[in-house]
């Protein structure tokens, strides 16, 4: 059966995004819109329009224009959402690349991407230097302003002028983050204007989700779509305040929490767990929230509970892909309403199957079966992948998840497992295929395996089975890996095999490897 959402509809409006995300920024005045973390330096939303304007028009003086992608490597800085919001303007492709990347990483993204422009920081710079020339890279800005950066992002803002206005249609893309979809390798997301401002609606008409006098610490990375559209341009087009931090760190999170009288928090399973069980939790004044919001990974009832109680607020969940935009699933925020343990029902304008993956029929409501989507929010499709893009999303516009799930009598919908092979360590994506790869290279390893391994901090940790042709300890493969990626891909566990599973295809079957490691 084809469930379709109970909420009301909302009417998507042709609008570009940056237009749609800054149309009520003047009239909220001297309120602050992005405040950073550890200097206090703030923009008011008046302001705001102006700075992605300048910015704009600095970035159309360097030849960036309507098509054309930019890339954005840096860890979160005020100055981030306004070059987001600035590329948009220009009819142009923001790329975000995670600062964790290692040079291959973001050599890789870049090439493919076929990056223009980089706007990175100075911190980063034994990661971009040299890459940046070698994948095609004309101008690098630049965030924080040092000597011999090429170009900082601050003389784009102190410099007034123009550019000159584009035609945005809504199917246009303006924004290129990068998933490993079902399976193998990250690939581009094709993300349009309209499906940004479809999901900024579909979000905001899940219940009282942000209003104009809430403020919430931005921890959560703006390269990752859940940072990017439901805190960024979600928080802005709302008018609440982002208190915006470089890096998570509980003790500094819990101090601006109470600092700045946050109201909402944007968090993750990892640090949800920490709020219902770090002992620096205790004795904080936590009376300014009236919610907390959690997405990236499901939640199980039982620390959503621990939560809760220990910071007396309800907590709302929420469900998606980067491919979804992201959300498609939000729990209430009314505590009568809301089922822990689910992730909520279907968003506005959004319908989904549950599907049984082998015979593709759908499955009766409480059974299990491979969640399909369809609704405004879906993406055009996989950068240069057209195979990957067809076997995602069918004839039909169905997106093909590859979570497994199932609905209740009341359409609250549950996600139990994954038939895709990604790795979800603190909602970071990690790609089997890529440690896998890397795995054959050493010269021990005759075959090898990667799947997730549980964790109650982390959510799941990346796992390899190996089948040795030489001697080699799982120490040693374990740091062969870690000096070669980016520490939230590292192999957290080893295990020796005789032989890995595969289908007659060849297809690795990682469903029995999990098996194995559960017994």
């Amino acid at each position: 059966m084809v469930y379709r959402s109970r909420r009301p509809p909302v009417e998507i409006p042709d609008t570009p995004v940056a237009d749609f995300v800054l149309a009520r920024a003047g009239r909220r005045g001297d309120r602050p819109a992005l405040v950073d973390s550890i200097s206090g330096r703030t923009i008011t939303y008046a302001q705001l329009p102006d700075l992605v304007s300048r910015a704009a028009a600095g970035l159309a003086r360097l030849g960036l224009g309507k098509g054309d992608v930019c890339a954005i490597l840096s860890p979160n800085t005020i100055e981030y959402p306004i070059a987001m919001l600035a590329i948009a303007e220009l009819g142009a492709i923001a790329t975000t690349a995670s600062p964790l990347y290692t040079k291959a990483d973001l050599g890789r993204h870049l090439t493919d991407s076929r990056a223009r422009i980089l706007i990175t920081s100075t911190s980063l710079a034994s990661t971009w230097t040299g890459i940046a020339d070698d994948a095609g890279i004309e101008h690098v800005i630049t965030f924080d302003s040092a000597e011999g950066a090429s170009i900082p992002f601050t003389r784009l803002l102190d410099e007034s002028g123009t550019h000159s206005r584009v035609t945005i249609d809504p199917t246009d893309i303006v924004a290129l983050p990068y998933s490993s979809g079902t399976t193998g390798l990250p690939k581009g997301v094709m993300l349009t204007h309209r499906n940004l401002v479809a999901n900024i609606l579909q979000v905001d008409a899940s219940v009282h989700y942000l209003h104009d006098c809430d403020t919430t610490i931005a921890f959560l990375p703006f390269f990752h779509i859940y940072g990017m559209v439901v805190i960024g341009l979600l928080g802005l087009w709302s008018g609440a305040t982002l208190v915006v931090m470089p890096r998570f760190d509980l003790e500094t999170y819990l101090q601006l929490v109470e600092r700045h009288r946050a109201t909402i928090l944007h968090v993750v399973p990892p640090v949800v767990v920490a709020l219902a069980k770090h002992p620096s939790v205790e004795r904080r004044d936590f009376s300014s929230i009236r919610k907390l919001f959690s997405g990236a990974a499901p939640l199980g009832a039982s620390t959503i509970e621990q939560c809760t109680g220990r910071i007396n607020c309800v907590l709302q969940q929420g469900y998606g892909l980067t491919e979804t935009s992201p959300a498609t699933h939000v729990t209430s925020d009314d505590p009568l309403m809301n089922v822990y343990g689910s992730v909520g029902q279907l968003v506005s304008n959004t319908e989904c199957r549950i599907v049984d993956p082998v015979t593709g029929n759908d499955v009766a409501t409480g059974q299990d079966g491979e969640i399909w989507l369809r609704g405004p929010q879906v993406m055009h499709g996989y950068l240069n992948c057209p195979d990957a893009t067809q076997a995602t999303i069918d004839a039909d516009g169905w997106l093909h998840s590859g979570d497994i799930g199932h609905a209740d009598a009341d359409q609250n919908f549950y996600i139990v497992d994954r038939l895709k092979e990604l790795i979800k360590y603190k909602g970071m994506q990690v790609a089997p295929a890529e440690l896998e790869a890397l795995l054959l290279t050493h010269p021990a390893v005759a075959d090898a395996a990667v799947v997730s391994l549980k964790d109650d901090e982390c959510g799941e940790l990346p796992r390899a089975f190996i089948v040795a042709k030489a001697p080699a300890t799982a120490e040693e493969l374990m740091s062969f890996v870690a000096d070669r990626v980016a520490p939230y891909k590292k192999v957290r566990r080893v295990d020796f095999i005789d032989a890995i599973p595969k289908s007659p295809s060849g297809k690795i079957l990682r469903r029995l490897l999990r098996d194995m490691a559960a017994t």
